[in-house]
């Protein structure tokens, strides 16, 4: 199970249609896909999250060649600098690349050994993985968008008919606070009684953040997910209102300290690789903060977090996704498919997916084509 080689090359990932979100409108996405491949033939896949690091990805990945894909330890030590922060080296940066090849040495390892990720993880406690079903505005694309509330409401109530859709979450923070509280409302009417969750990417300030909870409070906001950017406007806000935060910013023991946000949210890939993210998740479940994925992957770092949700019981409760958003990926019957609710865990050994080999060369070349998104 020694390592022969890492190669990694940059895709783009294209939506239907743009969505906007507070920070602008996005039509793609950029990931990083990793292979590694053993002595023995087997082939690992892995992928970096945050747009195209292939060149870092090989240059760690030659410091990797020779070693046992078991051994975790050892491969972080030569990528990733034993400190927080040092001036000579982004550690962040060398935490996100360690993070992508360490989820292909997990793969790797469950293909040679012929088991699913969930059980070299400890076993699956859940099968199915809930999911949040989005909405946004989003200008015209492959689809044509929605630019009014109505339009949002519509859409919402197609998910519920063509897919069964259980709970929904969307984006705040893009147009005025009073049509975004008339989407909300149309969106509510639409949804009934299903989980409602809101996503203002930390777009407010905490006087509109505010103001804007106090008007959204009576269409029963199950969680709010960034009204405001930082930890303590998180626990300013929290003096004014009752309802669940949520925030992506990876700090538990001031999430503890505050007492706010009640969850974080984040992908496998930040935390430094599925070993990190498994300790992080149980860290989190012993300090009482709970814990959910985002989503904005391919198939391959989309179905490490799916067996890390089947393996952990502390993933309780809808993880984010945008699969019925994403018109391409890079694996074989991607993307993963969403219906009443839930996701499949892939049952094949490691991650259980398998790379078209067609899908990423168009990947690819729509990443040559366009940049980074």
């Amino acid at each position: 199970m020694k390592i022969r080689s890492v190669t990694a090359l940059p895709v783009n990932i294209p939506f239907h249609a743009p969505y906007r979100f507070s920070y602008g409108a996005i039509a793609s996405l950029t990931k990083t896909v990793i292979e590694l491949t053993t002595e023995d033939g087997v082939t690992g896949l892995g992928e970096c999250a945050d747009g195209n690091r292939a060149a870092e990805v090989i240059a760690a990945g030659e410091k990797l060649i020779g070693l046992d894909v078991r051994d975790l330890a050892t491969a972080e030590s030569r990528i990733v600098p034993a400190m927080r922060y040092t001036p000579w080296g982004n550690v962040t940066a060398a935490r996100r690349v360690f993070g992508g090849i360490e989820m292909a040495m997990w793969d790797a390892r469950g293909k040679t050994e012929g088991v699913p990720l969930a059980l070299l993880l400890g076993g699956a406690v859940r099968t199915e993985i809930p999911l949040t079903e989005y909405f946004s505005y989003r200008f015209p694309g492959t689809d044509p968008g929605e630019a009014t509330p109505t339009d949002i409401a519509r859409y919402c109530a197609t998910m519920i008919e063509r897919h069964g859709s259980t709970v929904f979450e969307g984006k705040v923070g893009t147009v005025a606070l009073a049509e975004e509280i008339q989407m909300v409302r149309e969106v509510r009417a639409a949804i009934g009684d299903r989980p409602l969750q809101l996503d203002a990417n930390g777009g407010w300030t905490v006087p509109t953040a505010r103001q804007a909870l106090a008007r959204l409070a009576p269409f029963n906001i199950s969680w709010f997910e960034e009204p405001v950017e930082t930890y303590e406007e998180l626990a300013d806000l929290r003096q004014h209102c009752d309802m669940s935060f949520s925030a992506h910013a990876i700090d538990l023991a001031r999430a503890v300290a505050f007492r706010c946000p009640d969850a974080i949210v984040t992908n496998v890939n930040e935390h430094g690789g599925i070993a990190r993210t498994r300790d992080f998740i149980r860290s989190c479940e012993a300090f009482g903060v709970g814990f959910r994925f985002h989503s904005g992957e391919t198939g391959i770092a989309s179905a490490a977090y799916l067996h890390l949700s089947a393996a952990l019981e502390h993933v309780r409760g809808a993880s984010q996704t945008l699969f019925h958003w994403y018109a391409d990926d890079v694996i074989e019957g991607g993307p993963f498919a969403l219906e009443n609710g839930v996701t499949q865990v892939p049952t094949g050994p490691g991650l259980g997916v398998t790379l078209d080999r067609m899908a990423l060369e168009r990947c690819h070349d729509r990443f040559l084509a366009e940049g980074s998104f």
